[in-house]
């Protein structure tokens, strides 16, 4: 029993992970019974540690009920994927997959990584030891672990990327869990599971952590992946001659919050000092071993770092943390940042290979009309001989391209209408970003994914009204409060509610440092467009030079700025 439970009852689901004989449970049964396509509720909980979620189709829920039949089952399927790199040949091995036991396609998820929908449990073990055929993993891409680790995708600084994406795999690897159960079911497929008795989690413990913990390296000027919106965030901070000196720790974010609940609340990180590359190893594992203590295992709600820190105080957790490690945590370095989100086209590394980033609308590739992105990429793939990296607004880059290479791509990707970056009519759309939400998101209140077409197009219409489609505005839809789309970082942000209905949220920074503000609470389609409709002919007029949407709102007092570690009550 951890340090934190000691005085509190233990949630179901902590039995569920310390009797699981380390993550097996009975999913191997459960995967075996042909007369059901979903598996025990407990095993669908040890399933997320595998990288998988059991979810139904939530358009035929009702009509399937009526004809008293059991729910449309499908599992999503999520890889492990840190730093978010794959290489051509894995790209052809994963839409072999999606092709083959999916429908949809492939997605980008906003941590750098694929994830794919509708998997039948009949398919399970094919899909995810495909997976691991490929080279790579599901284990960790789900559950209360460690995270996908996420690093910025910038090609302008090839060989600091190249450095902080080592790092990110390095930490993925220091910090992963080392249960057997995953070769058991996955890639020995057995149809009985051992008792797991060798098994050991010397970071993770038997139970694994409270919650799920996440983190980032962000590399400035440049905050692509959001930092402060991680729990433990980490700042590459670069010397003089561009050479990695170390890293600013900041520990507490997260977007998740629960409607309903004014105890939960999305939260930015704050800084805590400074450590050398060759102490972050030791950093991030203490980090997480704190949370393993002290989180809260009795109220799953409560059971982030970002609770852990504001129940206890930030200069606790910088103690706490200090006092297991074997060198003392130095001051947080200066740093700037003035970009956050991706930079579309072609653009010139320091080594003097191209990069192309490339828009995908939701993260979506699959063919649609005048769209053939799926196969598009599948063709990019079969010619490209640098890599692909995803981004954490959904998007890819074709990374490490030749000069002599590139009007062979830029052919493909005029050809298969993967030049969505061109031609969209917005600067706002080219910023936008919606979670998954209906029919599949079992947590979803509203649409987000399927309803973002019809928003932009609407919000583009009073825009262009207004003088500015050219105006880079961030955008982030999400389904429900649990924040999978950052919407909480958008300087317009929509967080579904119920159908039809949504929270409107403005006065977010620019560069992911400050959290927006709720303007319109429970609100449908028409009272967002006419608030929207008056902010940006106000924003149009008065605006000061260079003044980006979420400060002007913030100056107007149209909003009151949030400070860094908000309570934001959904009531």
């Amino acid at each position: 029993m951890t340090q934190a439970s000691e005085s509190a009852a233990l949630s179901a689901l902590e039995h569920i992970k310390a009797d699981s004989r380390f993550l097996r449970g009975t999913i191997a049964r459960g995967l075996a019974d042909p007369t059901t396509g979903s598996i025990s509720e407990p095993d669908t909980k040890l399933l997320k540690f595998h990288g998988s979620y059991q979810q139904d189709n939530r358009d035929v829920r009702d009509e399937r009920r009526r004809q008293k039949l059991e729910p449309d089952y499908g599992f999503m399927v999520r890889v492990r994927l840190p730093g978010g790199v794959l290489t051509p040949q894995q790209w052809l091995a994963l839409d072999d997959l999606a092709s083959r036991y999916t429908k949809g396609g492939l997605r980008i998820t906003t941590r750098q990584t694929f994830q794919f929908h509708e998997i039948r449990k009949e398919n399970l073990r094919d899909m995810i030891g495909g997976i691991n055929a490929a080279g790579l993993s599901t284990l960790a891409a789900c559950g209360d672990d460690v995270r996908n680790v996420i690093c910025s995708v910038n090609p302008q600084l090839s060989s600091s990327h190249a450095e902080i994406y080592d790092w990110a795999q390095k930490i993925m690897e220091h910090v992963k869990p080392h249960t057997t159960a995953y070769q058991e079911l996955w890639i020995d497929r057995r149809q009985e599971t051992s008792d797991g008795a060798g098994d050991e989690e010397p970071l993770l413990g038997p139970a694994y952590l409270p919650r799920k913990f996440k983190f980032g390296i962000a590399i400035p000027p440049y905050n692509d992946i959001d930092v402060f919106a991680q729990d433990f965030g980490l700042i590459a901070i670069l010397d003089e001659n561009d050479q990695l000196a170390g890293f600013n720790l900041a520990p507490g974010g997260s977007m998740g919050a629960t409607a309903g609940d004014p105890k939960t609340y999305p939260s930015l990180a704050d800084l805590i000092g400074f450590v050398t590359p060759d102490h972050l190893l030791e950093t991030c594992w203490h980090a997480v071993a704190v949370q393993r203590d002290f989180g809260d295992r009795s109220e799953r709600k409560h059971a982030r770092l970002k609770y852990t820190i504001d129940d206890r105080g930030l200069q606790w957790f910088h103690d706490e943390l200090q006092s297991r490690l074997s060198f003392k945590i130095e001051p947080p370095r200066p740093y700037h940042f003035e970009h956050n989100g991706d930079r579309y086209g072609w653009i010139e590394g320091d080594d003097g290979r191209w990069h192309l980033t490339l828009q995908i609308p939701s993260g979506r590739i699959f063919d649609v009309a005048d769209h053939a992105r799926q196969t598009g990429m599948r063709e990019i793939a079969r010619i490209h001989q640098g890599e692909i990296r995803m981004t954490c607004d959904q998007n890819l880059i074709l990374a490490n391209v030749a000069p002599e290479s590139r009007a062979a791509i830029d052919a493909l990707v005029s050809q298969y209408g993967l030049d969505d970056y061109r031609r969209a009519r917005s600067a706002l759309r080219l910023h936008a970003l919606a979670c998954v939400g209906l029919p599949t998101c079992g947590l979803a209140m509203a649409e987000s994914e399927r309803y973002l077409p019809e928003i932009l197009d609407k919000l583009e219409v009073l825009l262009d009204r207004h003088g500015l489609l050219d105006e880079p505005i961030h955008f982030r839809l999400s389904g429900c409060p649990n924040g999978c789309s950052r919407p909480y970082m958008g300087e317009i942000g929509l967080v579904g509610r119920a159908i039809g209905k949504y929270d409107l949220r403005i006065g977010a920074d620019h560069v992911g440092e400050r959290l927006n503000t709720l303007c319109r609470e429970n609100v449908d389609e028409a009272e967002i467009l006419s608030v929207l409709d008056d902010v940006f002919g106000r924003f149009a007029q008065e605006r000061n030079k260079d003044e980006h949407f979420g400060d002007y709102v913030v100056r107007a007092g149209i909003v009151i700025a949030q400070k860094r570690r908000p309570t934001i009550r959904y009531r």
